[in-house]
């Protein structure tokens, strides 16, 4: 591996370390959700060659002139891409060529790799061409490239891993098989890979992030983030513009939403720490839980439970076949109707003593199903007996007054209503909190272990 190769190292990952045993103690708490792993993601289309066997090499060097605030241009046919920033008026390039030696063609696979670079208006154009298609044989490319921290990056390769440092400009990566890890980004961001995983550190503008397959991992995004892999998971520490998060199968985490959240997957589980914006969120078959919901907030699963720990606006939540857990706090930010709803799953609500509100409660199967009431509580329980046999039980009732209607609807589960202990719910919240910001910096370093190496050289 070159010297100077760029560190991976992340804000969350360095709070991770000292605390890792009290997570992994937490997740034994994680709610009851199982935690689904999509199908791995495709290998990158530049593995290393093997270290047996004799190598044939060929290295090229060059520079540019180049000014802060100007752009880097690469395109590559194939290759590994690293870059590394400095304070230098110009662009050094070093392009490392290795091919098998028991190969017939090996001496003209390297010789068939061309390079360019020269200076544009707006910075530094590099392109890396492969001739001779006819030829056979398996070729490694690594670029290595020293540019100003203060440039904006266009980087393309069509085969390879992409690696940077911390850039204070715009970047746009993409590869068509390997994977991203970029550092701090002062700019707006754009990663795109057909398969593998991408990892950025904190952006300063909005972040794009497509994979075909990989996970998705990254720090603070201070503007809008939208983010889709086809099956992998998406890990993210904060957004503070609007968050669209998508993934064909993989778990959502988000430890810190500021604007408008919409979180989609299609079987996985959906963790989201404090949200302050409206908040949509739909799985196909995973468990949702919201930390703190301050806005209008809708989840929906098709089979997992739902879990608020502090609920401060108004909330409509559904699922199938799981249960419904929420805990409200005395005074809402935002007040509003709340309806809960659950096919087959218990529904148990956590109310302030002094807290205003209507209840409608009502469990469609009340033959074997009852609706538990804290004596804290003066709510009418009615039961009601249709004609062919079965029984519907309700609870309604004014609290301190009346106010915002909460709705609750079971098909085949109870309703209990339960004082809340104040205390208890700020300690949850607190530990929650604290699990969801441990578990973010493991899964990263996961993330970072799990790659391959940096150049992927022998």
């Amino acid at each position: 591996m070159p010297s100077g190769s760029a560190s991976l190292a992340h804000p969350l990952r360095q709070r991770a370390e000292p605390r890792l045993k009290s997570f992994l103690l937490a997740c034994a708490l994680f709610l009851g959700l199982a935690s689904s792993s999509p199908a791995p993601a495709k290998r990158p289309a530049q593995p290393g060659p093997s270290a047996s066997g004799p190598r044939v090499n060929l290295e090229i060097n060059g520079n540019v002139a180049a000014h802060d605030g100007q752009r880097l241009h690469l395109s590559t046919d194939l290759g590994n891409v690293i870059i590394h920033t400095q304070n230098s008026g110009k662009v050094d390039y070093h392009v490392h060529l290795e091919a098998d030696a028991s190969q017939k063609d090996a001496q003209q696979l390297l010789r068939n790799f061309t390079v360019s670079a020269h200076e544009t208006p707006d910075g530094v154009y590099f392109h890396g061409r492969t001739f001779g298609h006819q030829l056979r044989g398996r070729l490694w490319v690594t670029i290595e490239i020293n540019a100003p921290k203060n440039f904006a990056l266009d980087v393309w390769t069509g085969g390879g891993n992409i690696q940077t440092d911390d850039i204070t400009g715009r970047i746009a990566l993409s590869t068509s098989g390997g994977n991203i890890v970029a550092g701090n980004v002062a700019g707006p961001a754009r990663l795109s890979t057909d398969g593998g995983h991408i990892t950025v550190n904190n952006v300063s503008g909005d972040l794009f992030a497509s994979t075909g397959g990989g996970h998705i991992t990254t720090g603070s995004i201070a503007g809008g983030a939208t983010l889709h892999t086809n099956g992998g998971h998406i890990r993210v520490a904060a957004v503070q513009g609007i968050a669209r998060l998508d993934t064909g199968g993989g778990n959502i985490t988000l430890e810190h939403s500021g604007g408008e959240l919409l979180a989609d997957t299609a079987g996985g589980q959906i963790e989201v720490g404090e949200a302050s914006g409206l908040v949509r969120a739909k799985t196909g078959g995973g468990g949702i839980r919201v930390v703190r919901v301050s806005s209008p907030t809708s989840l929906e699963t098709g089979g997992g439970s739902i879990y608020l720990t502090q609920v401060e606006g108004a909330v409509k939540a559904s699922t199938e076949a799981g249960g419904i857990t929420a805990w409200f706090v005395p005074t809402p930010k935002q007040p509003g109707m709340c309806d809960l709803q659950s096919g087959d799953g218990d529904i148990v609500v956590y109310l302030p003593r002094q807290f205003p509100v209507t209840i409608d409660a009502q469990i469609q199967q009340g033959d074997e199903h009852r609706v538990i009431v804290d004596p804290a509580f003066p709510l009418r329980v009615i039961y009601d007996d249709a004609s062919n046999g079965s029984r519907r039980v309700r609870a309604e009732g004014a609290l301190n007054g009346g106010g915002q209607v909460l709705r609750l609807r079971t098909t085949a589960g109870n309703i209990r209503l339960v004082l809340s202990d104040a205390n208890k719910q700020l300690q949850i919240y607190r530990q929650q909190m604290e699990q969801l910001q441990q578990q973010l910096a493991w899964q990263l370093r996961m993330v970072e272990q799990s790659l391959p190496g940096r150049d992927d050289r022998p």
